[in-house]
């Protein structure tokens, strides 16, 4: 008797749920669906996250910096951003979801100002200037009005202004 309940349970949602396809339009239909996946990432990235598992909560950075609205990052370039926050966490320049603004000059030493723009020591100072440029175009906060990113952009001319000063004068 049980079964036959379910079956007729199952049968009237999939009734329900192709009559609604049917009747709703494709842009409508596409966003429903976006909106699943959306939802579902961002409660599976949570139970991963809770659970501990280090591996399956990239998937939920993934989702918060995509809603962001940083124009033209890439998934492999929200990493790179999310690997410089938790340098920065982890050597106390980012705590508690803010950053700690410097008091007077500059915190960073040479070598976290290369890791901060991707370079190598001994590159040109055109690179070095090209570097900061690409990153400056993608979270300057002029770009990117809907997020706060002014304490990157600031970190990001700190670290051009400390290899430039240091290395190339």
């Amino acid at each position: 008797m049980n079964l036959v309940l379910i079956g007729i349970f199952i049968f009237v949602i999939v009734y329900l749920l192709l009559n609604w396809f049917t009747k709703t339009s494709s842009k409508k239909i596409a966003l429903f669906i976006k909106k699943i996946i959306v939802y579902l990432s961002l409660f599976l990235a949570a139970i991963f996250t809770l659970g501990g598992k280090f591996i399956f909560s990239l998937p939920f950075l993934f989702v918060i910096l995509s809603g962001l609205k940083i124009k033209g990052l890439t998934a492999l370039q929200m990493f790179q951003l999310w690997r410089l926050i938790q340098f920065l966490k982890n050597s106390g320049r980012f705590t508690q979801g803010r950053f700690n603004p410097p008091q007077g000059s500059s915190n960073l030493t040479n070598e976290e100002a290369y890791k901060l723009l991707g370079l190598n020591k001994g590159c040109s100072k055109e690179e070095v200037l090209k570097a900061a440029n690409n990153l400056q175009k993608k979270i300057h906060p002029d770009m990117n009005r809907e997020v706060k990113t002014e304490r990157l952009s600031q970190i990001v001319n700190e670290a051009k202004e400390k290899i430039i000063r240091t290395d190339f004068s």
